[in-house]
């Protein structure tokens, strides 16, 4: 599945998302500078890597960080791995950010999407505590906008294409389209505790978990922060 717009019109100027997708594109194009070996320090240092977050946590880190490893929770947030990675993580916080921070207003928003982030990622790091493969990307943080979505818009229209079957955009409902999705992260998350070889985090593969559990920490930390709210928030 793959999202070509939705049919939300947006009242207020989402500057949160459109901040935030710059600095991952900055960040992107910094990473694009760096040579092979100074790309995996980078990708090391500001990563979530299981087990360091593990033996920090323990009182015992692995190797020398300027941080606690914690941090890593924030900042691996805006890393990527490739072009596609980033692509397609942007294109779908483009897509389901501005309508959540409408609702939220900036600063709530803002908050709601570094909060998914994290428990995103701490939902990952639960599932492969003993990893030394580095968890990075915003997809965490956007599941979280896309559980958001799904309770506060599912009747929305998203326009879509599923290649290679479908290459012709069509319309489904939000609630159809975020829900499959969301199915298929947990599937893959669930099939990677007993796979962990080929599905998973185990050789750099997809963070399954951090997808589901950023979706469910979006859909709890939404209306709490005001997600149904009727009131137009501009802060």
């Amino acid at each position: 599945m793959f999202p070509v717009g939705d049919d939300n019109p947006i009242r207020i100027t989402p500057y949160v998302t459109y901040g935030i997708i710059a600095v991952n594109v900055l960040v992107f194009f910094y990473q694009l500078t760096l040579t092979p070996a100074e790309l995996d320090n980078f990708f090391y240092t500001w990563a979530v890597v299981p087990r360091e977050l593990s033996a920090d946590l323990a009182g015992a880190s692995l190797r020398y960080q300027p941080f606690p490893e914690w941090i890593t929770l924030i900042t691996s947030q805006f890393l990527h791995g490739g072009f596609a990675h980033i692509f397609g993580n942007m294109l779908f916080l483009w897509i389901f950010g501005n309508n959540v921070e409408e609702k939220l207003g900036h600063l709530r928003f803002l908050i709601f999407y570094i909060g998914c982030g994290m428990l995103a990622a701490a939902t990952q790091w639960f599932f492969s505590m003993d990893s030394n493969i580095p968890s990075l990307g915003a997809s965490g943080a956007i599941a979280g906008v896309m559980g958001a979505y799904i309770l506060r818009f599912p009747g929305a229209a998203v326009t879509t294409i599923i290649p290679p079957f479908f290459f012709f955009p069509f319309r489904v409902p939000a609630w159809a389209y975020l829900g499959i999705w969301f199915i298929q992260q947990a599937f893959y998350g669930v099939a990677s505790l007993n796979v962990p070889a080929n599905i998973g985090m185990e050789r750099g593969g997809v963070a399954y978990w951090a997808h589901a559990g950023g979706f469910v920490f979006g859909a709890i930390l939404g209306p709490l922060l005001g997600l149904f709210s009727n009131r137009d928030r501009t802060y």
